[in-house]
């Protein structure tokens, strides 16, 4: 492989080592959508959440003059977080059953599962890349990155159906949402994983004929 070449495919690595990191980081966080309920007394306590693929956290926030809605999160309060029913069954909490869409729940954290097991391969390709005359190897680990990439993009669009239906529903307190920064973690990492994948593909596939009776036989080695 050419000077010019290595150089490309450790920019498109590095662009997909912050694609697994981000990808970790939204995986094992609780904000990926807060919900606030409605307010109907001033200077009283209202129940904000926020929740991620496993468990649902939520805290209780004074509501003062102005407020028009319950929250921000971040504002101090008594918290309390709990894993999801059909992920703990020991659990109990009201909370669980009438706020989570289980299945759309269970869905969106399998498919998470299966984008950081397409990381995972595709890291084992990666490295083993790196030893002499196995370049061949970073085709099958961009592929898996870019399933890894799809994967956490549907996880995140199930997920932000599975808010919607809740605030929507008729059954549950919640009047309102916003997707918070674990959600906006998993895109920008779906985004680079597909990108940083793609552009790993295409610097390992093997190069073009120069002429048109130069058959891909008789190119030069890469090696």
């Amino acid at each position: 492989m050419s000077p010019t070449k290595t150089l490309k495919v450790r920019v498109a690595l590095l662009c997909i080592l912050v694609g697994i990191v981000l990808a970790l980081v939204a995986v094992v966080t609780d904000h990926w959508a807060v919900l606030s309920p409605h307010v109907e007394h001033h200077n009283a306590t209202c129940e904000a959440a926020h929740f991620g693929l496993w468990r649902i956290c939520t805290k209780r926030i004074f509501v003062g003059d102005k407020e028009r809605s319950c929250g921000p999160v971040t504002l101090p309060g008594e918290k309390n977080c709990s894993y999801f029913r059909h992920f703990n069954p020991g659990e109990s909490s009201e909370i669980f059953e009438v706020t989570t869409q289980k299945e759309y729940s269970i869905s969106a954290a399998a498919i998470a599962i299966f984008s950081l097991g397409f990381i995972i391969v595709g890291t084992l390709c990666a490295l083993l890349s790196f030893r002499k005359k196995r370049d061949y190897l970073l085709r099958p680990a961009s592929m898996f990155y870019i399933f890894a990439g799809l994967c956490l993009s549907v996880s995140a669009e199930v997920l932000r159906q599975s808010v919607q239906r809740m605030v929507d529903s008729e059954h549950t307190a919640w009047i309102a949402h916003s997707l918070a920064w674990s959600f906006v973690c998993a895109c920008v990492a779906a985004a680079l994983l597909l990108v940083g994948g793609l552009a790993l593909l295409l610097l390992a596939l093997p190069r073009m004929p120069r002429d048109p009776w130069e058959s891909c036989m008789d190119a030069e080695p890469e090696h």
